[in-house]
């Protein structure tokens, strides 16, 4: 039996080979928005058109996400994912080719940019698929007593391969060009599909795979809607990350506010996920211990606060400081809203539920690229940022109010 401490669940060979798999992959998928954000915005000096990417990303995404949680459900989970992973790998050789200078030399920078979109909605539709399947198979790697260690391990190793994909991004386009870094995503994604082809099969728990898709789908939206305290903490998040998606404009703030450079760039790309990873790493040897409702809406307000000053500041450390803040809070709403979810999901409906998690929780922060995109270009970059942090208050507030069920929730 597995000693019960802060690496309990690291000490089981199938998790193991799962977090050190999925790291890579994460690594691979900060460093590739990170790259296309920065070379976008090089194309077309345009924060609009960044704003762009991420509702190119959100369509398709958002339209298959309940439908990708009935087949996730009704199949053999490790081998969806490996070829989630495989058409990944695909995309970003197709972004390398657009990249390289006979590309360049034959297509103008608009039809450069047009093409992205399409690749970048392409991998709205896997991703529809892949955070769905990684969180569904989170919970099979290991004993059940073990999952609550599992998962926050689980968002320790998201957060870090962000902190690794956003910052090593930047030094990559300082090092490398656009060219030479999108291969060395590509590197990471073949390595990160390689650790975990070494899972073994996954498959359904859902043995009524004859039922009808819309019936299925149906199923997994009416238990999210039916348990109040995670619609809740959903909804919190989705307005909250939707307002206060600072980070779509940071390729601005890095190019003509801080004027810091693409390494620059990289690090503020990294800060949000450095005060994640802090909190993370220390919520695994102090866990959350009562109101956890509160400690959420107290985090997101926080949250708001700490996008205002990134806003206002002129000084590089200040703005780096104010995001790395931003990330010890949202960490703490991360782990909060993670645990609820795992805890309170029926096996044979992860699919299904995950699915709907990711409507709310990914379409957000894609979502939130658009509206930071479309506010910045009606008010201006510094007044369309404040005006996020501002409404995720008004949100939090509201909420405090409006939803005592999620304020007064503990596990």
């Amino acid at each position: 039996m597995i000693k019960q401490n802060a690496f309990a669940a690291i000490q089981v060979p199938e998790f193991r080979n799962f977090f050190f798999g999925r790291f890579v992959f994460i690594t691979a998928l900060r460093m590739l928005g990170t790259l296309v954000g920065w070379w976008v915005f090089e194309l077309t000096h345009d924060p609009f058109a960044i704003g762009l990417i991420g509702l190119s990303e959100v369509v398709p995404a958002l339209s298959l996400a309940l439908y990708a949680g009935h087949v996730i459900d009704i199949s053999e989970k490790r081998k969806l994912m490996l070829r989630s992973v495989a058409f990944y790998f695909l995309a970003v050789l197709m972004l390398i080719s657009l990249s390289t200078r006979i590309s360049l030399a034959m297509f103008s920078s608009h039809i450069v940019v047009f093409c992205i979109y399409i690749i970048i909605f392409g991998t709205g539709v896997l991703r529809a698929f892949v955070s769905p399947v990684f969180n569904t198979i989170l919970p099979t790697t290991v004993p059940k007593e073990l999952l609550q260690n599992a998962i926050t391990w689980n968002q320790g190793c998201w957060l870090s391969a962000s902190v690794l994909g956003h910052a090593g991004a930047g030094f990559l386009i300082a090092g490398l060009g656009n060219t030479g870094a999108l291969s060395v995503v590509a590197s990471f994604a073949a390595i990160g599909f390689c650790l975990l082809f070494s899972l073994p099969k996954k498959p359904s728990l859902n043995l009524n795979s004859e039922k009808k898709t819309f019936e299925s789908v149906k199923e997994g939206v009416r238990f999210v809607f039916k348990t109040k305290e995670l619609l809740g903490a959903l909804s919190l998040d989705l307005f909250a990350v939707f307002f206060g998606g600072a980070v779509a404009m940071i390729p601005v703030f890095a190019k003509d506010i801080l004027k810091c450079g693409p390494i620059g760039y990289g690090w503020l790309n990294a800060a949000s996920d450095i005060g994640s990873v802090i909190i993370i790493i220390t919520l695994t040897f102090y866990p959350i211990k009562g109101e956890q409702g509160k400690k959420l809406m107290y985090s997101i307000a926080g949250f708001g606060i700490c996008i205002i000053t990134f806003a206002l500041s002129k000084i590089f450390w200040i703005s780096f400081a104010a995001l790395v803040i931003s990330g010890l809070l949202d960490g703490i709403s991360v782990v909060i809203r993670g645990t609820i979810l795992q805890l309170k999901t029926p096996d044979n409906m992860r699919g299904r539920v995950m699915s709907v998690n990711s409507m709310f929780i990914n379409s957000s922060n894609e979502f939130g690229q658009f509206e930071s995109g479309v506010t910045a270009k009606l008010m201006g970059v510094i007044p369309s940022v404040v005006f996020g942090g501002c409404m995720t208050l008004f949100v939090v507030t509201t909420t405090w109010f409006k939803a005592p069920a999620l304020k007064n929730m503990e596990y």
